[in-house]
């Protein structure tokens, strides 16, 4: 959960940026990992890949999605600030906590949101194509790559940056109790899995074709 008091609703734009590049990403077979966190707080838990290219952007920024994109696809991990400023891209997230069963993205993912609570990734499988949202070490939100309306995904969006339950009803998503065989998935249309307060909520929530 990201906890900052500055523009909650550029914080949530942000995360509904990502959440769309990562649909994007998902549906060409491109893996990608996403941390979105305070710079002061991600200094010193990264190491660059590559050179970077010295320019200062803003995910908002007009035409900065695209560049997003392919960047994403580069080995290593693209970082943010919740209000959207590229820390960096191509980096190594050095705390790593191990996920039974994944590789490497999903033990930073968790490692990073382990060690600061603040912290947030988004983790794109190119194996599976589904987004994986971190918070606090665990899946907090799994979705796959088909496009929701665009109402439903800002208040997705705001209850990731909120943590506001009310938005989840307001989007239509209700409770499901899946007990502990572990999740259903719901083949067709988009399939979305929310984890809160010791519940998981899923639905499946398919865009309406014009």
């Amino acid at each position: 959960m990201i906890q900052t008091d500055k523009n909650p609703d550029k914080k949530s734009e942000v995360m509904r940026n990502i959440l769309n590049i990562s649909k994007r990403l998902a549906k060409d077979n491109q893996g990608a990992l996403f941390v979105i966190s305070d710079g002061k707080q991600i200094e010193g838990n990264y190491r660059l890949h590559y050179p970077q290219i010295q320019f200062a952007g803003n995910l908002l920024s007009k035409g900065m999605d695209a560049v997003v994109e392919k960047l994403a696809t580069l080995d290593g991990a693209m970082i943010f600030t919740p209000d959207g400023e590229m820390v960096a891209y191509g980096a190594r997230i050095l705390k790593s906590e191990t996920l039974l069963g994944f590789g490497t993205k999903h033990a930073a993912a968790r490692g990073i949101t382990l060690y600061d609570e603040t912290i947030t990734a988004v983790l794109v499988s190119e194996e599976t194509g589904w987004i994986k949202i971190f918070q606090k070490g665990e899946i907090v939100l799994e979705t796959d790559a088909i496009d929701i309306e665009p109402s439903i995904l800002d208040k997705v969006s705001r209850f990731l940056t909120n943590q506001d339950t009310a938005l989840l009803a307001s989007a239509g998503i209700a409770a499901a109790a899946l007990g502990t065989a572990g999740p259903v998935l719901i083949i067709g249309g988009a399939y979305m899995m929310i984890k809160t307060a010791g519940q998981m909520i899923s639905s499946a929530l398919k865009k309406e074709k014009k």
